[in-house]
């Protein structure tokens, strides 16, 4: 079956045995390292599906139950899919195809004006508040980590990032700060606290919006930091600092210009600004299907290549790029822990279907930056090249006095 000569010319690392819906048995084995997997299709429908739609279709048919994994578990089996079909360089002709009309239709697929960026953003993060308590670190940073240390557990590499940061706007007391996707208001918070800084946060996610407002008011810095409920492309005024994290994941390609466009309206002719965003080493590609379908519609990764000339047009100076790699793999697992620790918990939230899809989306997003070419790219801008210092050591320097007493609360807490 097209199924079976699909698998046969994937699988090159690692052990998969398929038991098909009619009963067959079928062994496909690498010939390098790999998980060993056993699985089981109850549908006849998916010997046609998965090889056209291979991650949507394999995912579908996790959660409703008819992909059943009897040997290994669902760590493993995305795992040999991810280790052998790294940079799409050994998909099947008929995937091959697919994903290339994904990849010329993404520019319709990631149009994202203001009505439907604030869908996009409400079906993802207004859900359940107790869903994000239940595998995130305390401060509900969603989104990669910085682990200064192998030792570091979760959330002091969720401090670190925010250290980073802080580092690279070279923040100042008084300084006016906008953070565009403030998420729950965590990196707010800490520029307001550790750098003196005022804050200003815009996000489309209502619930969002109201944790973070809520939290500025409990921590006493209500005259320094503020939400609001807002498109980047409706604000105004002027920013000494500028930091968007995780968000322009949300823009689309369509709207790289504007957004840089926008940025540079907003910031102070010596101002700083800092993006950071998940992107992929392997050139310009598509997102994945089931992730636009079920976490994040309207979503893209981008590559540098087509990041660096909307950012040259828009008139900034890229003062610095650090490229982290296996950050996020180790912030995701870090989840994906979290998350089984609680999921009877977050079973009775929602169903075992949405539990499914859960793990396959922590786990599926782990392996892209495990072997698909997922990177995070900080990216920093200014207007003029004189904004910066000239070397790097600045950077090195904060986070290493900031480590020092973050390190000595962890050892004494």
């Amino acid at each position: 079956m097209l199924l079976a000569r699909m698998l046969d010319h994937v699988i090159r690392a690692g052990k998969l045995t398929l038991i098909d819906a009619n009963g067959r048995i079928h062994i496909f084995e690498g010939d390098r390292d790999g998980p060993d997997v056993q699985v089981r299709l109850t549908d006849t429908a998916l010997h046609r599906r998965i090889p056209l739609h291979p991650v949507l279709a394999m995912g579908e048919a996790y959660m409703d139950g008819t992909l059943v994994i009897e040997a290994g578990g669902l760590r493993d089996f995305i795992e040999i899919f991810a280790m052998n079909l790294g940079g799409r360089r050994r998909l099947h002709w008929l995937s091959a195809a697919a994903y290339g009309w994904r990849k010329l239709c993404r520019v319709f697929a990631q149009y994202n004006p203001v009505p439907r960026a604030r869908r996009n953003v409400a079906h993802h993060y207004d859900l359940s508040d107790t869903l994000y308590d239940l595998f995130l670190d305390h401060d509900r940073q969603y989104s990669c980590a910085y682990f200064a240390d192998p030792s570091d557990d979760l959330e002091m590499a969720q401090l670190h990032k925010k250290n980073h940061i802080a580092a690279k706007l070279l923040l100042r007391p008084g300084q006016r700060v906008l953070d565009i996707g403030s998420g729950w208001g965590g990196l707010g918070l800490h520029l307001a606290e550790a750098g003196g800084a005022d804050v200003t946060g815009v996000t489309l996610s209502d619930h969002q919006h109201a944790y973070a407002n809520a939290r500025a008011q409990r921590a006493g810095l209500g005259d320094r930091v503020r939400f609001e409920l807002r498109d980047y492309r409706q604000l105004d005024g002027r920013y000494d600092r500028i930091v968007s994290v995780g968000m322009f994941e949300h823009v689309g390609i369509r709207h790289y210009r504007t957004f840089f466009d926008k940025l540079h309206q907003l910031l102070a002719d010596d101002g700083v600004a800092l993006l950071h965003t998940i992107g992929r080493a392997e050139g310009p590609g598509a997102t994945d299907p089931f992730v636009d379908k079920y976490i994040f519609p309207g979503g893209y990764a981008p590559a540098l290549s087509e990041v660096t000339p909307v950012i040259e047009r828009a008139g900034f100076y890229i003062t610095d790029i650090e490229v982290l790699r296996l950050h996020y793999a180790e912030t995701l697992r870090c989840w994906h822990e979290n998350f089984q620790r609680n999921r009877d918990r977050v079973r009775e939230i929602y169903d075992e279907r949405f539990c499914r899809m859960w793990e396959s989306y922590l786990l599926g997003a782990e392996m892209a930056f495990r072997h698909v070419g997922h990177v995070v790219f900080q990216i920093q801008l200014a207007k003029h090249q004189d904004a910066v210092p000239l070397t790097r050591d600045y950077i090195t320097d904060y986070d290493r006095a900031a480590m020092r007493p973050a390190t000595r609360v962890a050892r004494t807490g």
